[in-house]
């Protein structure tokens, strides 16, 4: 065999081996973005029934000695009723919208959707009727606001109470 003859055979070969392991490759790369995308849609999955099933407590300084019903806890959120049924000036604190307890308390205790409540509040704002409850980053934010003041009360996760603060309400 010739030079020429080999240098066409050795060509031949590495256009064959480069077509086979570009083929393998591309379902190599198929395989791989499927089982991507299957373990992200199982943990937004797993995600997303962990959030639906998070109890939620209704969080009040320890000194505290009132007892609150949903309804009461309800028109506090909503700015219907600024007092604890014992008679004390009663503050709300929300957590900042997205955070998974947040919506859960809107749409169980409020019987409204984020964008229910925002709207809400923009009525009233608006007209001059009203003020949004303040708001805070993060569970151990609203835990040190009500643990700080006997006015203050907030919610979160049940996992996250401690004993600073009572819990009042649970859903």
């Amino acid at each position: 065999m010739n030079n020429f003859s080999r240098d066409i055979v050795s060509r031949l070969f590495r256009s064959r081996m480069c077509r086979h392991n570009a083929a393998k490759l591309k379902v190599m790369k198929s395989t791989t973005q499927a089982g991507v995308k299957l373990w992200i849609a199982l943990l937004l999955l797993f995600m997303s029934i962990q959030g639906a099933h998070a109890e939620i407590s209704v969080i009040v300084h320890k000194s505290n000695a009132d007892s609150i019903s949903a309804q009461d806890i309800e028109k506090i959120f909503l700015g219907k009723q600024s007092n604890f049924p014992g008679g004390h000036d009663a503050v709300p604190v929300n957590l900042k919208e997205g955070n998974a307890a947040r919506e859960g308390f809107d749409s169980q205790m409020l019987k409204k959707n984020s964008r229910q409540v925002k709207a809400y509040w923009s009525r009233l704002v608006f007209t001059g009727k009203g003020t949004p409850p303040k708001e805070v980053e993060r569970e151990t934010h609203m835990l040190e606001l009500v643990a700080s003041n006997p006015s203050m009360i907030g919610y979160i996760d049940s996992r996250h109470v401690t004993p600073d603060v009572k819990v009042i309400f649970s859903f």
